[in-house]
């Protein structure tokens, strides 16, 4: 079975154009698609439905507001219980800063994402929330130099 949305290029223009402004209303995204704006509400409201389209949010400039350092840190846990894996992902969820987390393959077992203010906000973090957890083996961190590609836009 298969559970994909199937998009023609009205949807394609659609999400194209609301993940680069999510703002837009339905009147000038009409206008930018060619297409009413009754049918943009329509095909809005079918993609929010289906899952296709999630929440609207504004990004935030993380160095506007004085976090300049972005920071992936990969975990190795202890245990692969049901138990220590939800107990984890429970702190994970309980801090904010970490702004991502995936379970993944290889010689590590999740990758977290942060931006944190400075070295010591993320020493906090790390041995506070993260180190600090009963199923936490070991970490090992990499801090971002630079950011030379950053989307949220997925080709449609």
């Amino acid at each position: 079975m298969n559970d994909t949305f199937q998009l023609d290029d009205l949807d394609r223009r659609i999400l194209t154009i609301l993940q680069k402004d999510g703002s837009q209303g339905t009147n000038a995204l009409a206008e930018h698609v060619n297409a009413s704006a009754s049918s943009c509400w329509r095909r809005i409201r079918a993609l929010e439905e289906a899952g296709v389209l999630g929440s609207n949010v504004r990004l935030v400039n993380p160095a506007a507001i004085g976090r300049a350092l972005d920071v992936f840190c990969h975990v190795r846990m202890k245990s692969q219980g049901a138990g220590a894996r939800a107990s984890f992902q429970q702190a994970l969820e309980a801090e904010p800063t970490i702004l991502e987390a995936y379970t993944i393959s290889g010689e590590w077992d999740y990758l977290l994402h942060l931006i944190v203010h400075d070295m010591q906000d993320y020493e906090r973090i790390l041995m506070g929330h993260v180190l600090d957890h009963d199923s936490v083996a070991a970490t090992s961190s990499i801090f971002v130099l630079r950011r030379v590609k950053h989307t949220t836009a997925l080709p449609v």
